[in-house]
């Protein structure tokens, strides 16, 4: 398994300025750096935008696809998107109160998230405010459906039942509009199903890859 840090998160450069292309290209770039001619990818969330794109521009690259709580497309970022849906209920609220309210909106299994934090917290790396804007900024007004048609890869779509940001009904979309997929969705999970359900997470995931 080969895991990348996208530009703008992680260990990876975090430049001011770059789109959703840049994040294709640098998968497709990465590919060819370690002289892989095809591979299965599994993108999560931003993730699989990321991996929409490979599929579409560089269909020969992709074995199979997996899309983890995605959207086809999105004039903004889905928490841009969830703010707006609640911007009554979050008015006179202090920035921790409001993550805190937000969060019953993208996480379900909650103890199983803040478990995962804990697990991880030594590799979290914090953006600056206008880091967080860039990252933003990549992921605003990008739209697949016309494209996902002509995606020949064989397709596992999940989402979770209680994702607020991509709630299933954005899966279900791309399940739809893909030649090949099918749709999976996660009874106990919100927006981070590999935390929130890990078992059953890694035995769809490894049944799909291993069909």
């Amino acid at each position: 398994m080969i895991a990348l840090d996208s530009r703008g998160h992680g260990k990876s450069d975090k430049p001011l300025q770059y789109t959703l292309d840049d994040h294709v290209k640098d998968v497709i770039s990465l590919l060819d750096h370690l002289k892989i001619e095809r591979a299965s990818i599994l993108g999560v969330s931003m993730g699989s935008y990321i991996a929409q794109g490979v599929a579409v521009t560089h269909p020969e690259r992709v074995d199979k696809l997996i899309l983890v709580v995605p959207k086809s497309n999105g004039k903004t970022t889905s928490m841009k998107e969830l703010l707006a849906r609640h911007k009554d209920e979050l008015k006179g609220l202090g920035g921790e109160e409001q993550m805190q309210f937000l969060s019953k909106h993208i996480y379900h299994n909650f103890s199983a998230i803040q478990k995962r934090i804990t697990e991880i917290g030594q590799y979290e790396t914090i953006l600056t405010s206008e880091q967080q804007e860039a990252a933003s900024k990549a992921l605003e007004a990008f739209d697949f459906r016309q494209q996902l048609p002509y995606v020949i890869a064989e397709t596992l779509v999940i989402s979770g039942k209680y994702d607020g940001l991509n709630p299933p009904e954005r899966g279900r979309e791309i399940a739809i509009l893909l030649p090949h997929a099918s749709f999976v969705e996660f009874e106990n999970s919100g927006h981070i199903p590999p935390a929130e359900e890990p078992e059953r997470f890694l035995k769809v995931v490894t049944d799909f890859l291993e069909q």
